[in-house]
């Protein structure tokens, strides 16, 4: 089978496609036992649909990274990662695993709010043998690391104005690279229902608000990041098959201010005659 081949599913829901077939290092079966503990792989090491779709997003994931991940390598004797909003750590431990782990340098700080998560995730770094690898249990907008600096943050799916508090906390602790995959925006529609304006036939129906509101949620996050210096990049995560929240935000610091990119989003947010919360660390 090659990698464009679709897999077919079997009797039990498992696909005929093996670790091997996704997997991109020369050995695979040395990540069996981290997988299996992450429950991406069955016990008997296969896969199943919701397990390959998982996979398949947090690999594409680590693959965009990689290239930032490395010039951080180069740049820093040791560069932290900071995952918000980090769950069960299923992108924490893949890119130390495939990034971090073979470069022999590097930390991931994983930030969850449920302690059963942190101490899981704990525990599976201490058995994987992953040294550098920790994890706090705490709020992203309270969360702060030792040393107060991070190269690289990251929130996948992270839910509402969670993904603006990750980008509150990137600007607290100075990160050189940002990585966005923002989930369930609901801030912006509430703002625009029952608002009038000159744009207001964009946001009337509820399903359009809704639309519209995490659409231009999104708009308003490139706008501020590129005020504060960041040289940003939208894209798509992964094909829509995978997951339909598939927005990627990729952000890389180049100056300290940007006063084009804050005169356009000041004028959007006139046009729109709303104000996110987010707006309020504009300054």
């Amino acid at each position: 089978m090659t990698r464009d081949d679709k897999p077919t599913p079997g009797k039990t829901g498992q696909l005929k496609e093996s670790l091997a077939d996704l997997w991109p290092t020369p050995r695979p079966q040395a990540s069996i036992p981290l997988l299996k503990a992450l429950h991406i792989l069955t016990r008997e090491g296969a896969l199943n649909a919701d397990s390959r779709r998982k996979l398949k997003q947090t690999l594409h994931f680590t693959q965009i990274l990689r290239p930032s991940l490395e010039a951080l390598l180069a740049a820093s004797d040791e560069p932290v990662i900071a995952d918000l909003g980090a769950g069960k750590s299923y992108l924490g431990f893949i890119l130390y695993d495939l990034v971090l782990n073979p470069a022999g340098r590097g930390r991931v700080v994983g930030v969850e709010t449920r302690e059963e998560l942190i101490e899981k995730s704990r525990a599976l770094a201490a058995e994987s043998g992953f040294a550098r690898m920790e994890f706090i249990a705490s709020p992203i907008d309270r969360a702060a690391l030792r040393g107060g600096r991070v190269d690289m943050v990251t929130a996948l799916h992270a839910c509402d104005t969670a993904t603006d508090d990750a980008i509150r906390f990137a600007l607290r602790h100075e990160a050189k690279t940002i990585a966005l995959v923002p989930c369930c925006q609901a801030e912006m529609a509430q703002l625009l229902k029952g608002r009038a304006g000159p744009l207001r036939e964009l946001w009337r129906h509820p399903i359009q608000r809704r639309e519209f509101g995490a659409h231009v949620t999104n708009v308003i996050r490139g706008l501020f990041l590129e005020a504060h210096g960041y040289k940003v990049r939208v894209t798509e995560l992964t094909g829509l098959e995978h997951s339909l929240k598939n927005e990627l935000i990729l952000a890389e610091r180049h100056q300290q201010r940007d006063a084009r990119a804050k005169g356009e989003l000041e004028r959007l947010v006139d046009q729109l005659g709303v104000r996110p919360a987010l707006l309020d660390a504009l300054d």
